[in-house]
């Protein structure tokens, strides 16, 4: 029992007072609570009162609610006038609106009247030209449990009801709004679903538990109501199985080696292992895969001196009479030896071809090759064609020739790769490592890693599309191990089995069939529960 202000009065802040006589809300309440074993009564609190405040009274029960009975007494709004020798008219009003006057006695039978007194003469009174009617309600303000309408008034003509201007009725006269209790029946009931506990175990496979409870909404309260209530819907798993971490842990053994390059973009590694409980390293297949910490990555040692390098000229003119070209080599490097104080390659690339001259045409036979094709892939390895044809040149012009005419030239490729651009990174995985159980349900798990076309970590693989890390293994029950030599020696084993007598090694040897499968029948019901 509580005030609306938060002071208790009985059983208040989870404690369960004694019975007795506690004051509150201006009066005196008395609690009785009966003894539970002799007696099926429920508590209960009677007062006098009358009370000068609004109190509250709250249950808190873990079983279905037995019901409440309460009862409780409100002072009449139109108490019992005193009857007085003198019966005055009484006025009252009308179903119109306007007021009458009814006498308390019949009109056939005057009212008397002492003779000490003058009849009080009453004017007549003025009829209102205007007065309120109520005219409908609002809408309910909940569609269930409960919820609030009131009336709604207008101004209307006496003579004819003809809804007017407000303001031509008295506005003090106006009657007052009084709630009506509206959509009574109950909102339907649904599954409170709480949050999940800890799991019971710091790693290996453990249980996390919740609370669901059936609730329904009345009057704006959310109350706990029977489980039968949500029959009408399927009720949500209160206990889960959870693993936040399998028991061999990784651990990182060493520092990060040097940046593999001295400069520019390069990679470092470290060592990192899966080390049981006790210390030892073990197989990475007992660790959590996900958790894995990296041991490659990438480094940056900031950009490198660059410079232009380039071989000699080719000996060989590429056209075997007249005018040709011969090349070389031209690269823009990065410098890892010398420490010149170069900044850049720059823009003035040295030449990588220049014009020669073979000495005039005499009916010289080459091959001669035509523009490449597109790349067969728009990304990633592809390839690409071109004409290769045999050609007699001479000053007069070029003859196509039959291909043996230059089998004693180098032909040049009609076909070679391309790669346009990187086809980007890709899911790449291990095998599947061994099962952890060989029966009654286990799992194994494989690494799984998103990589570039060059083989480096990448984080531009699509998670929906990600292969499974691990997976449910071995889901056949186990069978016993029987050696060849257990056999039963007495002909009753059964009622050495049912006497619960297989804990004695007498009767573990003479009956050692039926007491190995009756063990292996404890093992598997155990290993279920």
């Amino acid at each position: 029992l509580r005030s609306r202000s938060g002071t208790s009065i009985i059983n208040g802040n989870w404690a369960v007072d004694r019975p007795g006589k506690y004051e509150g809300g201006g009066t005196v309440f008395t609690y009785r609570r009966p003894n539970e074993i002799s007696s099926t009564a429920g508590e209960s609190f009677l007062a006098e009162g009358p009370t000068n405040e609004i109190l509250d009274v709250y249950m808190i029960f873990q079983q279905p609610n037995p019901g409440v009975h309460y009862e409780y007494i409100i002072p009449s709004e139109k108490p019992v006038p005193p009857q007085h020798p003198d019966h005055r008219p009484e006025e009252k009003a009308g179903h119109d609106g306007h007021e009458q006057q009814e006498n308390s006695t019949s009109g056939r039978n005057p009212p008397r009247r002492p003779d000490n007194q003058v009849p009080v003469v009453q004017p007549p009174r003025r009829e209102r030209e205007y007065n309120w009617k109520m005219t409908g309600a609002t809408e309910c303000s909940a569609s269930c449990g409960k919820g609030f309408r009131y009336p709604t008034f207008h101004c209307v003509r006496r003579l004819n009801h003809i809804q007017v201007s407000d303001g031509l009725c008295d506005s003090s006269s106006r009657p007052a709004q009084q709630e009506e209790a509206c959509n009574l029946q109950p909102c339907p009931a649904f599954w409170d679903i709480g949050e999940w506990s800890e799991c019971s175990k710091t790693c290996g496979l453990g249980m996390q538990h919740r609370q669901v409870l059936c609730r329904q909404v009345y009057a704006n309260r959310s109350l706990n109501v029977h489980a039968s209530r949500c029959r009408h819907l399927e009720r949500p798993e209160t206990a889960s199985t959870c693993q936040l971490k399998i028991c061999s842990e990784w651990q990182v053994r060493s520092d990060w080696t040097a940046c593999s390059a001295p400069c520019g973009l390069g990679q470092r590694s470290r060592e990192v292992h899966c080390v049981s409980n006790v210390g030892d390293f073990v197989l990475d297949e007992e660790c959590n895969m996900n958790l894995r910490p990296a041991d490659v990555e990438n480094c940056d040692m900031g950009p490198c001196a660059k410079s232009w390098f380039y071989t000699e000229w080719a000996n060989k003119c590429s056209a075997e009479c007249g005018m040709g070209v011969r090349s070389r080599g031209v690269l823009c490097l990065n410098n890892h030896i010398s420490s010149l104080p170069l900044e850049g390659c720059g823009s003035e690339r040295p030449a990588d071809s220049q014009v020669c001259n073979s000495g005039p045409c005499e009916n010289a036979i080459e091959w001669f090759t035509g523009p490449w094709s597109q790349c067969s892939a728009e990304c990633g390895p592809g390839s690409q064609q071109r004409s290769v044809v045999c050609l007699m040149k001479s000053d007069e012009g070029f003859t196509l020739m039959p291909p043996y005419e230059c089998s004693s030239l180098d032909r040049p490729l009609s076909q070679q790769s391309c790669n346009l651009k990187v086809c980007g990174a890709k899911w790449y995985h291990t095998d599947w490592s061994s099962c952890s159980k060989t029966c009654e349900g286990g799992f194994r798990v494989r690494e799984v890693r998103c990589l570039s076309d060059d083989t480096l970590s990448s984080e531009g693989c699509d998670e929906q599309l990600r292969p499974a890390a691990r997976e449910d293994c071995s889901p056949e029950p186990c069978t016993p191990h029987v050696d060849e030599n257990c056999r039963d020696q007495y002909f009753n084993c059964n009622v050495v089995v049912q006497a619960r007598l297989c804990v004695y090694d007498y009767y573990k040897t003479t009956c050692c069939a039926s007491c190995s499968r009756m063990a292996h029948k404890q093992t598997v019901r155990r290993g279920r529960s």
